[in-house]
């Protein structure tokens, strides 16, 4: 495969991942969805799904590695390291343009959900205050001081309890998990993930989200977090809240760490 076309494969195929993966959260996160609410299961199918058709769409072009993480594993064993960051740098370009598809998609909809009032006071009714003075809302209390807003969640990942040893810990697990499955069943001699690969790594990230997805929200893929999360601090979202950089580490550090153990677990055993 040529360098432009494990680029543009890889911007396809990360594109269409992140437009399906963070749209599945925005479906349920943001309140004027349709989605909303539908909760942690309907979020870990749609990861999935937009797993299965990023890398269908691009396998036959790049080899639909979407991850930098399995990029890594696969050249610690196969080897092609001179095209390493072109992978890198299709993954990025495509998690971005992903996340901003996303965005588009939803627009109205975080817009309505970062301007509308807060329940407060016992009101049931939500963006109806329960008295008349105004009060700044939990969104606005969070853009002022730069911590993590309520829209986050939806571009990038983020611990439900921030032990950094754990969460580097549980990312590395997740992606551990993940890469050996690739390595195992998913990459033929072209380095391209096969098309009963790509089911079987589906079906695993979806188990990965069940099992694992919990503490950290599952990045499993460096692109999958930084590219997004570089998406929400440039957007011009009102009120949206910090993009929580002092944690953006863990996501990329842990898959690479998972992703080369991986790497060299299999090389050891096969």
């Amino acid at each position: 495969m040529s360098n432009s076309e494990i680029f543009y494969g890889e911007v396809l195929g990360t594109a269409v991942l992140i437009l399906l993966g963070a749209g599945v959260v925005a479906g349920v996160v943001l309140k004027k969805s349709k989605a909303f609410g539908a909760g942690w299961v309907a979020i870990t199918f749609g990861w999935g799904i937009a797993v299965l058709a990023g890398v269908y769409v691009s396998t036959e072009i790049s080899g639909a590695h979407l991850n930098p993480a399995v990029t890594l594993g696969i050249m610690i064993v196969h080897g092609g390291w001179s095209q390493f960051w072109v992978y890198i740098l299709g993954q990025l370009t495509g998690a971005m343009l992903g996340a901003i598809g996303v965005w588009i998609g939803y627009y109205g909809h975080f817009h309505a959900h970062l301007t509308d009032r807060e329940e407060e006071g016992g009101s049931r009714t939500p963006g109806v205050r329960a008295y008349d003075e105004p009060r700044p809302t939990r969104e606005r209390r969070a853009a002022t001081r730069g911590e993590p807003g309520p829209v986050l969640g939806i571009f990038s990942t983020a611990p439900e309890i921030r032990v950094y040893w754990q969460n580097v810990a549980t990312e590395i697990l997740g992606t551990f998990v993940l890469v050996s499955v690739v390595l195992a069943t998913g990459v033929n001699d072209a380095l391209q993930v096969t098309a009963i690969g790509g089911l079987l790594v589906a079906l695993t990230v979806l188990g990965i989200g069940l099992s694992l997805g919990g503490p950290t929200g599952y990045a499993i893929n460096p692109a999958r977090d930084l590219g997004p999360r570089i998406i929400h601090a440039l957007l011009p979202l009102p009120n949206k809240g910090g993009s929580d950089w002092s944690y953006a580490w863990v996501p990329v550090v842990g898959p690479l760490l998972g992703g080369a153990a991986a790497a060299g677990i299999h090389q050891l055993v096969f």
